[in-house]
């Protein structure tokens, strides 16, 4: 794309997309000049909505993915370029519920890292909610010992906030310290450079550890942030309490782990067990 691509880029920076977003945007408007062997500037509206169809229709893509897609082309044809198009739909969500780690499994996946380093960084995701954008930049300064917090920079939505620390990560994280001694400022930088981790690389951490640990339910890394959050709510956090630590615009998010927690299904159970025994079947 050329001169195009540092035009999006430029866009993206001033309008302050994270990274991940901008790559996904760009990759997106990439995606459609090799579709048609043209610079995309020169497509008429009805090509892009043909793109778009045949993401969703040859390409059978998630809904989540064709949202991202059509919110890139939307970006590049009205920010990038100034055109006013407006039959760009964005596909409904699909509303899905989380595969939710239970406590014991959560300790099984931790007890099946490979080393010290790996522990830390999948201790870390769950003690603290964090997302995997938010657990690989952690610096070392983020450790509030005193307060008993860890301090989240910058997180999604360019926020920044507190959440939980805990005794038991504490201790986790100074061993692991003292042990690997990692390049300041970065709490889990990557071995060869002094940059944060890649998020690729604490993903394929995590589903190593769920392999070894015989873990067979859906998801990956941020499965441990919806662990987080179920136990606490089922312990009796209240939802506000959770927003903030999840660092969540609306509760109405937070409000999606109800679904999920045990605590807040019917507390009877089900009414089938309230029935008097049945007769025998004859």
């Amino acid at each position: 794309m050329g001169e195009l691509h540092d035009r999006m880029q430029q866009d993206l920076i001033l309008r302050g997309m994270s990274p991940r977003t901008q790559r996904s945007y760009l990759a997106t408007v990439r995606g459609l000049a090799k579709y048609y062997h043209q610079r995309p500037d020169t497509l008429s509206e009805a090509q892009v909505q043909a793109y778009v169809r045949y993401l969703i229709e040859q390409r059978q893509l998630a809904p989540s993915s064709v949202r991202v897609a059509v919110m890139g082309l939307r970006f590049f044809y009205t920010q990038t370029l100034h055109r006013t198009w407006t039959n760009l739909p964005l596909p409904k969500r699909t509303k899905t519920l989380p595969e939710v780690l239970s406590r014991e499994e959560v300790a099984q996946l931790l007890a099946s890292t490979a080393t010290l380093r790996e522990r830390a960084l999948l201790m870390t995701t769950y003690g603290g909610g964090l997302r995997v954008s938010e657990v690989v930049r952690l610096r070392v300064g983020d450790i509030d010992a005193a307060r008993d917090m860890l301090r989240i920079e910058q997180g999604k939505g360019r926020k920044d906030r507190y959440t939980l620390l805990g005794p038991r990560l504490l201790v986790e994280l100074r061993h692991y310290w003292q042990v690997y001694r990692p390049t300041p400022p970065w709490l889990f930088p990557q071995r060869s450079k002094p940059v944060p981790m890649d998020p690729t690389t604490a993903q394929k951490l995590d589903y190593a550890a769920k392999r070894r640990a015989g873990i067979t339910k859906a998801g990956g890394i941020h499965a441990l942030r919806h662990a987080f959050t179920t136990h606490l709510l089922e312990a009796g956090t209240d939802l506000a309490t959770l927003q903030r630590l999840l660092g969540h615009e609306s509760v109405t998010t937070t409000m999606h782990y109800v679904h999920v927690a045990r605590s807040h299904m019917a507390a009877q159970g089900s009414p089938l067990e309230g029935l008097p025994d049945p007769l025998p079947p004859r």
